[in-house]
């Protein structure tokens, strides 16, 4: 069974950073693209950031390109979403799940995790 765990939430101030992991049990991620996706209370959740199986190829969402860094060793079956330069409108519960390459919305998307809260605020 496809398990992903996701780690390293927080409370950070404003122009902090954090950095997310996503771990994988069960299977390998070597042939997953992993998106990282947010949802803030009263909101629809949201791609954030998505890494292709190789890391060969990543996307960004426009609200957090220049902030955010996606990375993946598969050597530890582990992605990571680097985050600097937080923001309030960051704040959030964030999710990693696998999917096909090429894809970037959540419908393409499974085997959430059961998320972690970040909350960027002073």
């Amino acid at each position: 069974q496809l398990h992903l765990v996701e780690s390293g939430g927080g409370l950070v101030q404003p122009g902090g950073s954090l950095t997310l992991s996503c771990a994988a049990s069960g299977f390998t991620l070597d042939y997953y693209a992993i998106g990282w996706f947010r949802q803030a209370p009263g909101k629809e959740r949201e791609g954030v950031s998505t890494i292709s199986s190789s890391g060969g190829s990543t996307y960004y969402a426009d609200s957090v390109k220049g902030r955010f860094t996606i990375s993946r060793d598969n050597a530890k079956n582990t992605v990571y979403l680097q985050m600097n330069s937080l923001k309030p409108e960051d704040t959030a519960v964030y999710y990693c799940a696998a999917g096909p390459d090429g894809y970037y919305t959540k419908e393409h998307f499974a085997s959430w995790g059961q998320g972690t809260q970040v909350t960027v605020s002073s």
